[in-house]
């Protein structure tokens, strides 16, 4: 589903970054569950285990017909931000988040008129063999699967 209200999702190619800001038209409190709790995150993103809470926690993320890559907790900040890192190479795949082949993504929640602005940052990309092209990606991926959080909550989906 195409979400026609929040803009798309943005490359800084200077910054190896992927920006995308949209919003939400449920309490800031509800957000924060859904990108949080790995059972609501699984219903709008990939498929989220995690073993553990809050930053740290270790767990993978995956898609249907598609491996699942290693991920894990980077900050979690009650109900403000929280950030993942997760693997993005091709090829055999680490256990573990591998620091040297993998991106972070933050989400950013702040209280709006109306409900919650959500910005999520992905960084790193200056760290994979193919910067241009997974930012290419991953701005795809963001407008895609942000789209079904806004979806998710304001009970489109």
């Amino acid at each position: 589903m195409e979400n026609t209200q929040n803009p798309q999702a943005v490359i800084d190619a200077g910054a190896f970054t992927v920006r995308r800001t949209i919003q939400i038209s449920a309490p800031l409190e509800k957000v924060w569950r859904t990108v949080t709790e790995p059972e609501l995150v699984s219903q709008w993103f990939g498929h989220v285990t995690l073993t553990g809470s809050g930053a740290g926690a270790l767990g993978t993320i995956g898609w249907p017909g598609e491996r699942r890559v290693p991920i894990r907790v980077e900050t979690f900040e009650p109900p403000r931000e929280v950030s993942y890192r997760w693997c993005n190479e091709d090829g055999p795949l680490p256990d573990t988040v591998d620091e040297a082949r993998s991106t972070v993504f933050t989400f950013t929640l702040e209280a709006a008129s109306g409900g919650t602005r959500l910005t999520v940052v992905e960084t790193g990309f200056e760290n994979t063999s193919d910067p241009a092209g997974l930012m290419t990606d991953h701005r795809g991926g963001w407008d895609a699967e942000l789209d079904k959080l806004v979806a998710l909550l304001e009970g489109q989906a």
